[in-house]
């Protein structure tokens, strides 16, 4: 699997540890930056990586997101037509998020909150599939309308 992967200077040092975890695991990263501490907007890296995740061929490739609390970054990367991403504290919202809504890029805290929780949280995101439940697919299509 591969995963294009994007931060602020907030979610730096949580991005390049959770590099090293995925790829310890046999995934790739594209990472997308930022790669220092120096401040940085995270509107920025949320746009680069949305836009990665939609020009993608492949319907299923993902991506992750770090900022300080996760919050600014799925803010604006929802701003991108067909981008679906949540900020996720726990593995029961990453689950859901991906059963019910197949969220394309997970939003994470990168201040304030455990490597171990963030495995925890990326593991279970990146397992699930998405439902495909028929009234899943249809509020799909509503958010896609909404997106006009």
């Amino acid at each position: 699997m591969n995963i294009t992967i994007g931060s602020d200077h907030a979610g730096l040092k949580t991005k390049e540890k959770l590099k090293g975890y995925l790829e310890k695991r046999g995934m790739t990263c594209d990472d997308l930056g930022t790669y220092s501490e120096e401040s940085v907007d995270y509107p920025d890296y949320a746009e680069k990586v949305a836009r990665e995740i939609t020009k993608s061929r492949n319907p299923t490739k993902r991506g992750i997101l770090v900022c300080g609390s996760g919050t600014g970054m799925v803010i604006a990367a929802n701003k991108i037509k067909g981008i679906r991403a949540v900020a996720a504290y726990d593995a029961y919202t990453a689950e859901m998020s991906r059963i019910d809504n197949d969220t394309n890029i997970l939003c994470l805290r990168g201040r304030k909150f455990s490597f171990d929780k963030i495995k925890t949280i990326v593991d279970t995101w990146l397992k699930t599939p998405f439902s495909g439940k028929k009234r899943h697919k249809l509020r799909l299509v509503k958010i896609r309308k909404l997106e006009r």
